[in-house]
């Protein structure tokens, strides 16, 4: 019951902090409303749950984990996950889950940390990447756009947009929820599918509930987003996200889709993104994994957890 209990809380954490990265940005443009915004994502988390399993066996193999292990694991990790969404800050779950399995590992002497080197990798290159892809999709884009008028541009764009959403929402369930239910997964108290079809709906959940909080972030707080400026930045991100997914490496659509909007605000000139946000942001990047890291660590080996 208890590990239940932990995928459901972790779906919930992830679905209140990630329903940004998928549509934020079409909901910060007014093309979409939050309630479609959400159906969308509860259909294609779900799919992209179900037929990606590289990214699970990637972070499953960090280190041994038992039943009470996993569920520590995930009740620490959602409860970061929640914290931060209450604070309105973008953080990334595989930061989070990642760290606190190693905090596991560590301290019952099982990590394999040699598979951490590729992941932080992994992490540093694919927000980096995103932002290079963002600048030459726009790049590109403002190019052929300007052939057209103003009318037949917004129509596209606005399609263009909630395609991109429903990548990154696929992605979402693909490498993100995947990382979340491989401690589960990888301590044999569900099957992949079991797995993928509670997350998901938990996921559906806390979107609906808390998802609308960090959209306010990602979608207005760091630059001034037009709905070209917006689908370059979502549409570097999935396609990012994809890639390594794809490599099985778990990486951050929320880091990935905050570089491609920072490329973006880039080309409008430095003084169009908001410094102080992306600081928040990096700092919050390098304490989340940090933090879950030490506080699965003193809880195991302190907090009489049975391992």
């Amino acid at each position: 019951m208890l590990s239940e209990i932990a995928a459901a809380a972790i779906s919930f954490s992830i679905g209140s902090n990630n329903t940004s990265n998928a549509f934020g940005i079409p909901v910060g443009c007014g093309i979409l409303n939050f309630r479609n915004a959400v159906i969308l994502i509860g259909i294609f988390v779900t799919i992209g749950s179900l037929t990606q399993r590289k990214v699970m066996e990637t972070v499953g193999s960090i280190a041994s984990l038992n039943r009470n292990l996993a569920v520590v694991v995930l009740t620490i990790s959602a409860l970061m996950i929640v914290l931060s969404n209450l604070k309105k800050s973008p953080v990334s779950s595989h930061q989070v889950i990642v760290g606190s399995i190693v905090g596991a590992g560590v301290a019952t002497a099982t990590a394999k940390l040699g598979i951490l080197i590729p992941i932080v990798v992994s992490w540093i290159l694919s927000p980096i990447g995103a932002m290079f892809i963002a600048i030459v999709v726009y790049f590109l884009l403002e190019k052929i756009f300007s052939r057209f008028s103003v009318f037949v541009v917004e129509r596209i764009l606005f399609l263009m947009l909630i395609l991109s959403g429903v990548l990154v929402a696929y992605n979402t369930g693909s490498n993100e929820l995947a990382a979340a239910l491989a401690p589960l997964v990888s301590a044999k108290l569900m099957s992949p599918v079991e797995a993928s079809l509670l997350g998901s709906f938990f996921l559906f959940i806390g979107a609906l509930f808390m998802g609308g909080r960090v959209v306010e972030t990602v979608g207005k707080g760091i630059t001034a987003l037009d709905p070209l400026s917006g689908f370059s930045a979502q549409f570097s991100a999935g396609l990012t996200v994809l890639f390594f997914t794809n490599v099985g490496m778990p990486v951050s659509t929320t880091y990935s889709l905050v570089g491609g909007i920072v490329g973006v605000g880039l080309l409008k000139g430095v003084k169009a993104v908001k410094l102080s946000v992306i600081r928040k942001i990096l700092i919050t990047w390098v304490l989340a994994p940090l933090s879950s890291f030490l506080l699965t660590y003193l809880a195991i080996r302190f907090g009489g957890v049975l391992i």
